[in-house]
């Protein structure tokens, strides 16, 4: 019998599980719907992914660590757009520094797929003005904040605030539970717990606010998962959904955890967490879920585009 390499399995398996997700995608459509980096064909689906970062993780040195490489990964797997932040955000001080420099990458290097999502970090001082220039001068569609990392939560005085004035600006906010597994932090980063459950009640006192979850299965689950679902109209990503066919089972409300809330398809959006993850761990989970064809292309792509408002 010959040996199947891990690389040969995940890539017979993408253009396999997308034949049978797809029906009426030919052999070759599969094919390129998995790992091909050739021609697209018009009925094959594409992706859009909302959960990818720039620049250098300060711990690990990855793989498609450099934002060339990272381009030729997602082209290769079908991402069309990804919704790009910035390691820098988790410990650089000077906010805007790491805006600008996630723009220009995203501008120079991005081929025209990254979006930039910047971010503001309210325990220091003039995030007003870092969002204004993330929104007016650099043109961005949204931010990304991270709680655990940037020393604040969700009861600090400005959240509010903040809430209100992205939601003014008809941006979108995305709010990272986690960027890594605990177990694996490095020994001289204490990374905070940070209480998710304030957010309720927070966006409910902001109508229409675009708000997406991403990496956030650690932080929010059992009563929060089911006041997130049922109070709010928040956006979960994918990437740290594990478990087998546990995107599906999340949908029907029969998680692995036992968790009874069932998360409406129409409410989760692709996030691969690449380059940290691997982009096709993520993939596989779509089509390893006993999911609608109407499902699974709302989780690739289409969910993504209605909560940019773009088509």
């Amino acid at each position: 019998m010959d040996k199947v390499t891990r690389r040969a399995f995940v890539s017979g398996s993408l253009g396999a599980a997308a034949a049978l997700s797809f029906p009426g995608l030919s052999g070759a459509q599969a094919q390129s719907a998995g790992t091909s980096g050739g021609a697209r064909e018009k009925n094959a689906p594409d992706i859009v992914d909302t959960n990818v970062h720039l620049f250098d993780w300060p711990f690990r040195k990855l793989k498609y660590g450099k934002t060339t490489a990272l381009i030729e990964k997602l082209r290769k797997h079908r991402v069309t757009q990804a919704w790009a932040g910035s390691y820098e955000a988790l410990f650089y001080k000077d906010i805007n520094g790491v805006n600008i420099r996630l723009a220009e990458e995203c501008r120079q290097h991005g081929k025209g797929m990254l979006l930039p999502f910047g971010t503001v970090n309210l325990a220091w001082p003039d995030w007003r003005e870092d969002l204004r220039r993330c929104h007016e001068v650099l043109k961005m569609p949204g931010i990304r904040v991270y709680p655990l990392y940037q020393t604040f939560d969700f009861a600090h005085p400005d959240f509010a605030a903040l809430l209100e004035e992205v939601n003014r600006r008809k941006m979108i906010l995305q709010i990272v539970g986690d960027m890594e597994d605990i177990r694996h932090h490095h020994p001289i980063v204490e990374v905070r717990s940070v209480n998710f459950e304030p957010l309720v009640d927070l966006l409910g006192k902001v109508s229409g606010a675009r708000v997406q979850l991403v990496y956030w299965n650690h932080r929010v689950a059992r009563n929060l998962l089911s006041r997130m679902v049922n109070d709010t109209r928040v956006y979960f990503d994918t990437s740290r959904v594990e478990g087998a066919g546990e995107v599906g089972r999340l949908i029907a409300g029969k998680s692995w955890s036992g968790d009874p809330t069932a998360v409406p398809a129409d409410r989760f959006v692709f996030g691969s967490h690449a380059p940290y993850f691997p982009l096709e761990a993520n993939i596989i989970k779509l089509f390893e879920a006993p999911l609608t064809l109407e499902e699974i292309t709302g989780i690739m792509n289409a969910n993504a585009r209605k909560l940019l408002k773009t088509t």
